[in-house]
């Protein structure tokens, strides 16, 4: 028997670059997760008999909002609904399994690295039947329908064993319970040299953070690549993350830091994030910043099987270095520069002009999903050792020394009061058309801008994506406040300076004249009564 519940529109459900996301408290008040996913199941079209993924990275309330989710699929009259063994799914193990299911779309319950528990964060994202997350068109038109929705509908049933592989019938729809790793595992092999790998006698760390990834990165790195029993660490995923912060940087991943730089650290580590789309990589001695990262699969990306044929291009976010774009450069193909938010990089993949995409927060993927993959970087690392024979710094340098150097950092100020942060904008904005000529110390302000992207697939525009201050000589500063968060606002400073044959200074010392320009142009401490960023990438 369907329920039909009545209920009030909340006025903060309008999905952000990554879905809904708000703390625990927030979700956890009655009809607010219901109110979203039935505004999502109210819009998709052509949902009746359709198959519907449903899974999440094992956040509290991960549990209580699938149940939720499916009898709630099962009133909206989809025809099959799939979902990860303990509710649980990678994010691009989700978009793997849409696409190779045929599925409509799915829902990913995750606010991935932000954490997780009682008192933390919980998110919810519709991807649409590519694979990738749902296009603005789409996440407006549930914004829409959050603001009018009187009602939501469920099936009156109990709630369904998720641990136990199988098939059960809610309301009569088919609820299927798979194994979350098999079919991504399988495809990993498919994409890169498993023996090659396995044959150069690498070692390596990989923290899983509590999360999402450990259960893939058990299954792959130790059992089928052959690594040491432990490579894997904290591989639990817990529904607090361990009371740690599930974002793979150098702060939140320390310990990681800490090993890779000791004498006797392993030859390769990594980590991923709270749903496994992000990725942290460091050489033994050396950190690779997302930005170089992109750059240096994309020149080595060929080693591996599945790119052995070449790149059709490379996208990266406008916040993200242009390192990757000196690449494309050099090997002939469109280099593209995009929104922040992987749901961009869709319509590139789709048809057929990028193979690979990466964003500066530590997202990288392919055209394998269409998602970010943390693991599958992690995978073309180790290939791309294991084909070279040489180690990551080796890598790392002998890339700088062909294509230069962008020194990189993001500065991030969380938290900050939206007022201060709104002001901030609305007046770099308002000095744009005189900043050009206008001298920082050495630097000089070649041009400035507020990022405006024309889709070259569909001929969509998305205006005030953050602003630009370019200055001579290839170094810049972006400002643009970011949407992944949960309270306040989080303002995102990103510096940047190329060289093309000083590769060995020091990254702080590098950036130094451009964080004072950015506190000049800016006037962060004015505006944020913040004197220091709260974390630094």
């Amino acid at each position: 028997m369907i329920r039909i519940v009545a209920t009030t529109p909340f006025p903060d459900q309008k999905p952000g670059t990554s879905g809904l996301r708000k703390t625990v408290p927030v979700f956890a008040q009655p009809h607010y997760a219901e109110n979203f996913i039935q505004s999502v199941f109210d819009v998709v079209d052509d949902k009746a008999g359709a198959t519907l993924v449903i899974g999440g990275d094992g956040r509290f309330l991960n549990r209580t909002v699938i149940q939720t989710a499916i009898r709630m699929a099962a009133a909206a009259t989809f025809g099959r609904v799939i979902i990860g063994q303990g509710g649980i799914l990678s994010t691009p193990a989700a978009s793997h399994l849409i696409r190779k299911r045929g599925a409509i779309g799915g829902l990913i319950l995750s606010a991935s690295h932000n954490p997780g528990g009682p008192d933390g964060d919980f998110g919810i994202k519709y991807n649409i039947a590519n694979g990738g997350p749902a296009p603005e068109g789409v996440t407006d038109a549930i914004f829409a329908r959050t603001k009018t929705i009187d009602r939501w509908l469920a099936e009156d049933t109990p709630d369904i064993d998720l641990d136990t592989v199988g098939e059960i019938a809610v309301g009569g729809m088919p609820v299927e319970i798979v194994d979350p790793v098999a079919d991504y595992a399988a495809l990993m092999e498919n994409l890169f040299d498993f023996t090659a790998i396995r044959a150069a006698g690498l070692t390596m760390a990989f923290d899983a953070m509590h999360a999402v990834t450990g259960p893939y990165a058990t299954e792959i790195l130790e059992r089928r690549l052959g690594f040491a029993p432990g490579t894997v660490r904290n591989g639990m995923p817990l529904e607090d993350f361990g009371g740690h912060h599930p974002d793979p940087n150098l702060v939140h991943a320390h310990e990681l830091h800490t090993t890779m730089m000791a004498p006797d650290a392993p030859d390769f580590g990594a980590a991923s994030d709270g749903d496994g789309d992000r990725n942290l990589i460091i050489g033994r001695g050396i950190f690779i910043t997302p930005s170089d990262s992109l750059a240096m699969l994309a020149a080595n990306a060929h080693l591996a099987p599945g790119y052995a044929a070449g790149l059709k291009g490379i996208a990266r976010s406008m916040p993200t270095s242009a390192a990757a774009d000196r690449v494309a450069t050099a090997m002939g193909i469109p280099a593209y520069e995009t929104p922040t938010g992987w749901k961009f990089f869709g319509n590139l993949l789709d048809a057929g002009r990028a193979t690979l995409c990466g964003e500066e927060s530590a997202g990288t993927g392919s055209d394998h999903v269409r998602e970010k993959d943390g693991l599958w970087a992690v995978l073309l690392w180790l290939n791309i050792l294991a084909v070279r024979g040489e180690s990551a710094a080796q890598i790392a340098r002998d890339h700088w020394a062909r294509f230069g150097r962008n020194y990189y950092a993001r500065h991030d100020y969380e938290g900050v009061a939206s007022a201060g942060a709104d002001a901030l904008m609305a007046a770099l904005r308002a000095r744009l058309e005189t900043l050009p000529g206008t001298r920082f110390g050495d630097l000089v302000v070649a041009a400035a801008d507020d990022f405006a992207y024309a889709d070259p697939v569909d001929g969509s525009t998305s205006l005030r994506q953050g602003v630009r201050v370019l200055f001579e000589g290839g170094s810049r500063v972006v400002f643009r406040l970011s949407g992944t968060g949960t309270q306040g606002a989080t303002l995102r400073v990103y510096l940047e300076r190329y060289e093309a044959a000083a590769i060995d200074g020091d990254t702080t010392a590098m950036l130094a004249d451009i964080v004072a320009a950015a506190e000049a142009i800016a006037g962060i401490a004015a505006h944020t009564g913040r004197t220091a960023p709260d974390v630094v990438t």
